[in-house]
């Protein structure tokens, strides 16, 4: 596998129309999508010396593959205790993959830290596959996963030591998007989600918009490229809080966590889902934690940082509890 750009190999002037461009990452043209993923190229599945967590690939449909990581077990350890977190990664449904550094360092570390076996999604990226595509893999790779209870299905990690009656769904930024849309869609299988910094928008402003108003016009240009079909930033599948959204009310899963970064110009855009899911008449357990001082996606650019291991210590908490 490669990180190296996607090129067209003959190009006119017309096609040279840039119809989107966030550098250093992403520039989008009329016709070709050009990523630069540098400090982000793939690598391969392994068993991390430091962690002892072992990661392998498998290949869900033609569309649709993960990472699976198992913790180190201990020599006693019974099959099927492990919670089973699946996750899907961030990028703006455009960028990054399951199978990239930054993804692979921070999903193995944190499945040591939580004892958790963790699905990691890869999912078809926009704008070559737009939005719905995204859900549309998503979901399917939760059905491959949720078709593994009672010890049934043919992948041996999850037939062995998943215990799906403790199934969560979590992402940050588009993955938390993503996370929320597939526990709406899948109902009591899944006992909790955790959305990091999530990729919600809408036409109304909030405080967090003046953060940043450059990154925030660009997050909603992201969204036209992403979701051209789209009814603007008040279409139910980036505002899921928007007159015509599915109520979070019928969320069924029984416990959300939402994190937030406190300098992210989406961060109020997660403060207002916590705020709605709590007084929406949703029976579960709601809660939200905040890393001040940070911004967006902080984790994956500052692993080591206090607060990194705070939203991970949290997050852990939330799983094992």
């Amino acid at each position: 596998m490669s990180a190296a750009p996607t090129m067209s190999p003959v190009t006119t002037a017309d096609d040279d129309e840039i119809l989107y461009e966030s550098m250093p990452r992403l520039r989008v043209y009329k016709s070709r999508v050009e990523r630069y993923l540098v400090g982000s190229e793939f690598v391969a599945a392994s068993t991390d010396a430091a962690t002892g967590v072992a990661s392998r690939d498998t290949a869900i449909s033609p569309n649709v593959s993960a990472r699976l990581y198992l913790p180190r077990l201990d020599a006693d350890a019974v099959d099927g205790t492990l919670p089973v977190l699946v996750y899907y990664h961030g990028g703006g449904f455009c960028l990054f993959s399951a199978f990239d550094s930054t993804y692979h360092a921070y999903v193995n570390a944190f499945a040591a830290r939580a004892n958790a076996l963790v699905v990691s999604v890869e999912y078809r990226l926009a704008p070559e596959h737009p939005v719905p595509a995204a859900y549309a893999d998503s979901w399917e790779a939760l059905a491959w996963v949720v078709s593994h209870s009672a010890g049934a299905g043919d992948e041996p990690w999850l037939a062995r030591h998943a215990d799906l009656s403790r199934l969560y769904l979590s992402g940050d930024s588009a993955g938390a998007n993503i996370a929320h849309h597939m526990a709406m869609r899948a109902g009591a299988s899944v006992r909790g989600l955790v959305l990091v910094h999530p990729y919600f928008l809408g036409s109304d402003e909030v405080g967090s918009d003046g953060l940043d108003p450059a990154a925030r016009e660009r997050l909603g240009r992201l969204w036209r490229v992403a979701c051209p079909a789209a009814a603007g930033e008040d279409d139910p599948l980036i505002n899921p809080l928007a007159n015509g959204a599915p109520g979070l009310e019928a969320l069924a899963c029984g416990r959300v966590l939402v994190c937030v970064a406190g300098v992210d110009v989406l961060r109020d855009r997660g403060r207002a889902y916590y705020d709605r899911l709590g007084a929406s008449g949703w029976p579960g357990e709601v809660e939200m934690w905040q890393a001040p001082g940070k911004g967006h996606r902080f984790h994956l650019l500052e692993p080591g940082c206090d607060e990194a291991a705070g939203q991970d210590k949290v997050i852990s908490g939330f799983l094992n509890r």
